[in-house]
């Protein structure tokens, strides 16, 4: 490869993920409340109550389990959403497996940061003893879908959730 070749690829960005703290509730609880971040998770932000509660559980997850959803930091270690991992939360769809997941600000889409955290956390997981991971995701939601073909996920099922009867996709990865 010439160097103007190696030029012209896109650089991966630097992430780091942390466990979330309790300040992160405060900095998701932002970062969500643009549509259309929320555009496949139902419009609009969570009240800030939701997402305390959800940062102690990814805090309790990252104890018991070794992985959780981790604050996603940019370059600056700025907030820009989370990635990893946790037990699928519902009473429907693949209920006892570990799902993969990330929300990220508008500002940093395009950019890389997804594919690059989803890869670290597949790592993370893959560590902490989790043998496959399923991707949940909005049929209408392309940039979700383009980030588990980068992962080198499957199809495995076409679903319509419960309450919205959209349709979606649960994507499937052995680690």
């Amino acid at each position: 490869m010439s160097s103007t070749e190696e030029k012209s690829l896109p650089a991966v960005p630097v992430v780091r993920l942390r466990v979330p703290t309790e300040e992160d509730a405060y900095a998701w609880h932002e970062v969500f409340a643009d549509p259309e971040v929320m555009e496949f998770h139902g419009g609009r932000a969570a009240e800030l109550s939701v997402y305390e509660e959800l940062t102690a559980r990814q805090r309790r997850h990252d104890a018991e389990r070794g992985f959780c959803l981790w604050t996603l930091l940019d370059e600056d270690d700025a907030v820009i959403g989370f990635t990893g991992a946790q037990p699928w939360p519902h009473g429907w769809g693949p209920v006892g497996e570990v799902e993969i997941g990330w929300r990220l600000a508008r500002r940093a889409w395009g950019r890389g940061y997804a594919t690059a955290a989803a890869r670290v956390a597949v790592d993370r997981v893959r560590a902490a003893g989790v043998d496959g991971v399923v991707a949940m995701v909005d049929a209408r939601n392309e940039r979700s879908v383009a980030v588990t073909r980068r992962l080198g996920m499957r199809l495995a099922e076409t679903f319509r959730t419960p309450l919205s009867e959209r349709e979606g996709y649960c994507f499937r990865l052995a680690l």
